[in-house]
């Protein structure tokens, strides 16, 4: 975890000046991958991995903004428009720009300031590293400002950077699930109306665990893809919504309903569509029962969403289905899913307790030996979403 007494003693040597500190933790979706942006439902969990942001106020119109895992240090001007990036490539600072342009733009009389970043979210894993920059820097600038915003505010604000500046057609689900995390919970979230319901997780820690599986890989269609693949969503409810008036999004039709219309959709719409509207309705069954502590169905669940995710909606890629087949062949293991946006990244996991260190070794090993990476596997817990950190 983060050192914040080596981190205030770079920030001193660099910036000759005491920061406070803000943190925001990366998240794992145990449900609902790609159902955000189509306005339905997910269940994330905000994890103990976080990036923290060291700041204090300048008496100009910059930032000056140092990253710890980059080595290196970028200035901006907080004068003028920010310009929208649109297809160039993306750069972490994009992140902390986009946002300072969003506060800008909700009415926060913004401060120069001195930022230092440093992540701990693994970069490229599915795990939200941006949301989580994103966030921990919305909450630095926004109380370097004076004002202090709802988390939910700032989730929104963050997401909108990242669909306006940075161009990542993003959902809600990440930035909501690192600004409103708690502790010990899942979070039950309906990315129309942003209703959220607590979902326990600690009562089933005595028992269970989550546990992550880094692939080490990031193939790069991802960006794209991820983008073609709202598009293609988008093109499904323009369809259906010409012979169902009432549709807005594929949060709107049950499976049976998608059934009944699968003539008129082209079939890899269709297919499209399909992932969507029957993870939205395993998100709710994953919900009650976990409720139920019925772990045997979660588990169950979690497999349905990655044969949906590797087949009709094509998110996956080798490596994380060979990580998914790894687990089934665990004893022990209840479940295992691709999370996040896939083509790399994540498995998610629920494992008893007790077979913990045997899914772990076999895991790694079968792994390694079958793609010469070796992966990375974290065992998780639930905690609380961004805050100031008090500096002991």
């Amino acid at each position: 975890m983060t050192d914040l007494e080596s981190l205030r003693g770079e920030f001193i040597r660099r910036f000759a000046a005491q920061p406070s500190f803000y943190h925001a933790p990366g998240r794992v979706n145990l449900m609902g991958d790609h159902t955000d942006y189509n306005a339905g439902f997910v269940m994330p969990a905000a994890i103990q991995f976080r990036t923290t942001v060291a700041a204090a106020p300048r008496r100009d119109q910059r930032l000056r903004v140092h990253s710890t895992n980059f080595d290196e240090t970028v200035e901006l001007s907080l004068v003028g428009a920010r310009e929208r990036r649109g297809g160039q490539a993306t750069h972490w600072v994009d992140y902390v720009a986009g946002v300072a342009q969003a506060l800008r733009d909700y009415g926060v009389a913004m401060h120069g300031a001195d930022l230092l970043i440093h992540g701990e979210v693994p970069l490229g894993s599915g795990l939200s590293s941006s949301a989580a920059l994103e966030v921990a820097v919305a909450l630095a600038l926004s109380t370097l400002a004076g004002r202090q915003l709802e988390p939910l505010t700032l989730a929104l604000l963050c997401q909108r950077a990242e669909n306006e500046y940075v161009g990542n057609r993003c959902g809600i689900m990440d930035q909501f699930a690192s600004a409103c995390g708690r502790a010990g919970h899942a979070l039950w979230i309906d990315c129309r109306s942003l209703d959220m319901r607590l979902v326990p997780l600690q009562q089933h820690f005595a028992s269970v665990r989550l546990v992550i599986c880094n692939t080490m890989v990031r193939h790069q269609l991802a960006g794209g893809e991820y983008n073609r693949r709202r598009e293609e969503c988008e093109q499904g409810v323009r369809v259906l919504a010409a012979q169902m008036p009432g549709i807005e999004a594929l949060r709107d039709l049950t499976p049976e309903l998608l059934q009944a219309h699968r003539n008129e959709l082209d079939p890899l719409i269709y297919r499209r569509c399909r992932h969507i509207v029957t993870e939205n309705a395993r998100v709710c069954d994953a919900a009650v029962a976990l409720q139920a502590a019925d772990l045997d169905g979660f588990g169950a669940l979690m497999r349905e969403s990655h044969q949906s995710l590797r087949d009709d909606y094509e998110v996956s890629c080798d490596e994380l289905d060979l990580m998914v087949r790894l687990a089934g062949q665990v004893p022990g293991v209840y479940g295992a899913r691709m999370t996040g946006g896939g083509f790399g990244g994540c498995t998610v996991n629920l494992v008893q307790s007790s077979a913990v260190p045997r899914f772990s070794a076999k895991v790694a090993d079968g792994y390694a030996q079958a793609t010469g990476h070796r992966p990375e596997i974290y065992v998780c817990e639930a905690v609380d979403g961004a805050a100031a950190v008090v500096f002991q």
